[in-house]
């Protein structure tokens, strides 16, 4: 992000005074406007009345948590690039999110690096328009995910998928422009219950592969998996 300050608004919603302010401060040096929320209370005012580019929300806030704040905004608008902070225990609660259009997530503490990284990944997103705002989202004009049901059919037909099949398609898809690493995919599919490796991840992909249309997983050697819309 060097030494440009981006035209966009952002939004930094966080309840501990400290790292919201030093954040707050630090993205001042990067963005045209940075707005700072406590809560999901005061955040939702600011979101309606700033109606900000680039939200960054933590997970845990009081009275409403940063996914039911995030999901309220997500009824009416896809647009807002949103990034949650969690910690390594939350990331089971991401498996229902994936219907909210998350840029990402950062566990925290955050790395200044991975936050500049990320912010340059939502600003991309702007920039080229790749807002899924639909329930539905059509990998081909036959083959559709249905995000709330998180269903694959194809000709309208429920194609049946394990629970592990539907974590790794919903992840792909939560953004089709992003390279998931091999690690980013082990943990959302698999989490800390059980241990996920290369090669269960592998016969996952094998087996998806087959249930889709040709071409579809992409596998970037040495980097991860990403997914082709036709």
């Amino acid at each position: 992000m060097d030494d440009i300050k981006y035209p966009y608004t952002i939004l930094f919603v966080e309840d501990e005074d400290t790292i919201r302010q030093n954040y707050v401060s630090y993205l001042k040096n990067y963005f045209q406007e940075v707005y700072e929320a406590r809560n999901a209370e005061e955040a939702l005012v600011i979101y309606k009345n700033k109606t900000p580019n680039i939200m960054i929300v933590d997970i845990h806030l009081p009275k409403m948590n940063g996914l039911e704040m995030v999901s309220k905004i997500r009824e009416k608008d896809y647009n807002t690039r949103m990034i949650m902070l969690t910690a390594h225990t939350d990331t089971k609660l991401l498996l229902d999110a994936t219907s909210l259009q998350l840029t990402k997530y950062l566990v925290k503490p955050i790395n200044r690096q991975e936050l500049k990284d990320t912010l340059r990944l939502a600003i991309n997103e702007i920039n080229s328009f790749t807002i899924m705002p639909n329930k539905n989202i059509s990998i081909t004009d036959e083959y559709i995910w249905d995000i709330e049901l998180k269903e694959l059919k194809y000709h309208n037909q429920i194609i049946e998928l394990t629970h592990k099949e539907k974590s790794f398609l919903e992840l792909l898809l939560s953004h089709k422009s992003r390279v998931f690493s091999h690690d980013e995919i082990l943990e959302y599919v698999w989490g800390y219950d059980e241990i996920g490796t290369i090669n269960s991840l592998k016969n996952l992909v094998k087996r998806l592969r087959k249930k889709l249309p040709e071409g579809t997983i992409i596998n970037l050697f040495n980097e991860g998996y990403k997914i082709k819309l036709q």
